[in-house]
């Protein structure tokens, strides 16, 4: 009879697994992260990974796709459930829900899981984790300009200072160059969200790319095809314009600013709003870490007002070997109607999300001490030589977590060498033995591991290597604790 075939173990694409290491780094970045934001007064709250569908309403990521970019089910009552996109939806649902007993403004942290149904690829994925902060009940742009203030601390915090800016942007501005153009009006809003994308694409295809997905479309380099927003040459010209309006000073981009959106008068208010801001980031200090740049956009269709991105500045290599800037970690801004479509009155909110396994990339690379610490050291082994004296070798392990030392009890059917071996890939500081003869001595083996690879390294030959016997050395048993606190302290401080 032939042998039912095996399932293939693959992650799904677009998902990945991560190991204890990436998890530990992971750990120690967002741990830095949280510690500034609560120094700015911002408090924890988690939301559900999954939402009804139409609580996360028309602001979806990717309307191309099947289920409009999110993951969607039908529940047994037939309603229909998503998984989450971002944080901010959901975290506009929670203040409505809860909005009589949340202090206003109410600032909030929070850091989670986010799902795209979206085509993945490198460096794309269907799920990863975004740390977000929102002050909620705020109108003032003051709101905005803290918020920049805020990420541009925690990037400095996290050992990249000089490496980055927070660009500002405001999407009044955008909105008054899509008047001029004759997208204004809800007739419009289809057309309007594909010229959005298209910008927001701008660091990564460049000019003629973006041009493109003004026009007719682009292909790209796997043949598929985006259909482009359909623009006129004079119309994608203005644009490509109000992208290109940056000066030498945050005062000469408003100014060119100005320029684009004359006679539009929202698009006059966002270029004063944005002169604000500049005055209140000049005003803390910040005006050499926060910039007006108008290329800044954010393809989400829900902000209303100031937009913002943290960019990293340094270079690295793209898929061809070319040097290219690192690019975005993180970005957002005000989305004053979100919160409105669950209340009867207006609520204004801004908020800052970080991309947290590009930022960690990112900070590996640099080679930044909050991701390359020293990581923990691995369990000390306790290992079997006799299996009648299992309750013996368990009483060790027990007496070692008692002390709050990290141990094991090795508990394959191997050998001695395969114990060691496993040891070895468990990164254990040190192993304990105790066979019959040390057993009616009332002692124990402790063999230093890490002492004695160094030996291993400096000893010539396996003769030599057997005969010195390195790092291991005997203590007798109510000496265990102490013995092993020892080779911690000496190898781990």
């Amino acid at each position: 009879m032939s042998k039912p075939d095996k399932i293939k173990a693959r992650a799904p694409r677009g998902f990945a697994d991560r190991g204890p290491t990436d998890l530990a780094a992971t750990e120690r970045m967002l741990a830095k992260i949280r510690e500034t934001y609560e120094l700015y007064g911002f408090e924890a709250v988690e939301t559900s990974f999954v939402e009804y569908t139409d609580a996360l309403g028309k602001f979806l990521p990717d309307q191309d796709r099947p289920n409009e970019g999110v993951f969607s089910f039908q529940d047994d009552d037939e309603q229909w459930l998503s998984l989450r996109y971002d944080l901010t939806a959901p975290l506009a649902r929670y203040v409505a829900e809860h909005f009589d007993a949340l202090p206003k403004p109410y600032r909030s942290y929070r850091a989670g899981w986010v799902f795209r149904n979206e085509k993945p690829g490198p460096g794309r994925f269907r799920q990863f984790m975004q740390f977000d902060a929102d002050t909620v009940g705020a109108p003032s742009v003051s709101a905005d300009a803290e918020i920049c203030m805020m990420a541009a601390d925690t990037l400095d915090n996290l050992g990249l200072s000089g490496q980055y800016v927070i660009k500002v942007n405001n999407r009044k501005v955008l909105d008054g160059v899509l008047e001029a153009i004759g997208l204004g009006g809800d007739a419009h809003a289809g057309q309007r969200l594909v010229v959005l994308r298209a910008i927001d694409k701008l660091d990564r295809l460049g000019p003629e790319g973006v041009r493109l997905l003004l026009g007719p479309g682009r292909k790209d380099e796997s043949g598929d095809f985006t259909k482009g927003a359909g623009l006129q040459p004079d119309a994608i010209e203005r644009v490509l314009a109000f992208t290109e309006a940056k000066g030498q000073t945050g005062a000469e981009t408003i100014d060119n600013l100005r320029k684009v959106v004359a006679g539009s008068a929202r698009g006059e208010e966002g270029a004063n709003e944005l002169a604000e801001i500049a005055a209140l980031v000049a005003a803390s200090g910040y005006e050499n870490r926060v910039s007006i740049d108008p290329s800044v956009v954010r393809g989400l269709e829900y902000y209303t007002g100031p937009v913002y991105e943290a960019d990293l500045t340094f270079q690295v290599q793209d898929e061809d070997g070319r040097p290219v800037r690192f690019g975005s970690v993180g970005g957002g801004g005000r989305y004053d109607g979100l919160v409105g479509r669950f209340r009867p009155e207006p609520v204004p909110a801004t908020g800052f999300s970080i991309g947290v396994s590009r930022l960690l990339s990112a900070l590996q690379m640099v080679k930044s001490p909050i991701v390359s610490g020293q990581e923990k050291p691995g369990p000390v082994v306790v290992l079997v030589m006799d299996k009648d004296q299992i309750a013996a070798y368990q009483r060790m392990v027990a007496a070692l977590r008692k002390a709050g030392i990290r141990a094991e009890l090795y508990l394959g059917s191997s050998g001695m060498k395969a114990q060691m071996k496993y040891a070895d890939k468990r990164q254990s500081p040190c192993v304990i033995i105790q066979g019959s003869n040390e057993r009616e001595r009332g002692e124990v083996e402790i063999k230093d591991l890490i002492e004695g690879a160094k030996a291993a390294e400096a000893i010539a030959s396996n003769a030599e290597w057997k005969a010195a016997r390195p790092a291991q050395f005997s203590v007798t048993e109510d000496k265990l604790v102490d013995a092993v606190r020892d080779v911690l302290a000496r190898h781990f401080g």
